[in-house]
């Protein structure tokens, strides 16, 4: 796996870097050596924001932590990425692009869950811009909206992030 640590607001000591490695050390049993690792740590204020986006074969973990001290952000954002991957271990195993990952039972030991879609909703979608599909949220009181945008004829979404601004997911040409 290869690890990309980026500070932002911050200058990230040669020790802490170590640290990481050894910490992600441990997902070197499940990802394969192209997946792409990036850690990024913000200082904001009196925290520190450390985010940990791993990305292999379209499947990408993101999970991000604050506190007063980078390196508990650390343990704690390593925490919960070891979490998810327990948590969707089953749905992982069963996609054939991800078959790579290790998923041996010794990493393993927490209970399989099931996922129930309780609802389906089908809607036209219709042609605007992202001002206008942040302004339909925004009305619908929704945190994201799905809309095909009238420039590209793509599918995307808008949602609104935890601090308080605006992303955009636009679907790929494939």
């Amino acid at each position: 796996m290869n690890i990309n640590v980026i500070g932002r607001k911050v200058n990230l000591r040669e020790n802490f870097k170590v640290l990481v490695n050894k910490k992600l050390a441990k997902f070197q049993k499940i990802f394969d050596e192209n997946a792409e690792a990036t850690v990024k740590v913000t200082l904001e204020k009196n925290r520190q924001i450390v985010e940990i986006t791993i990305k292999q074969r379209g499947v990408i973990y993101r999970a991000e932590a604050n506190a007063p001290e980078m390196n508990e952000a650390l343990d704690i954002v390593v925490n919960k990425l070891q979490k998810q991957i327990r948590k969707n271990k089953t749905r992982l195993e069963n996609l054939k692009k991800v078959s790579v990952i290790d998923f041996s039972e010794e990493y393993y030991d927490e209970p399989e869950e099931e996922h129930n879609v309780t609802k389906v909703k089908r809607f036209a979608l219709k042609p605007m811009n992202v001002d206008e599909a942040i302004l339909q949220m925004e009305l619908l009181g929704h945190e994201f909206f799905m809309f095909k945008d009238e420039a590209s004829a793509k599918i995307s979404v808008v949602y609104k992030r935890k601090d308080g601004d605006y992303g955009l997911l636009e679907s790929e040409d494939e």
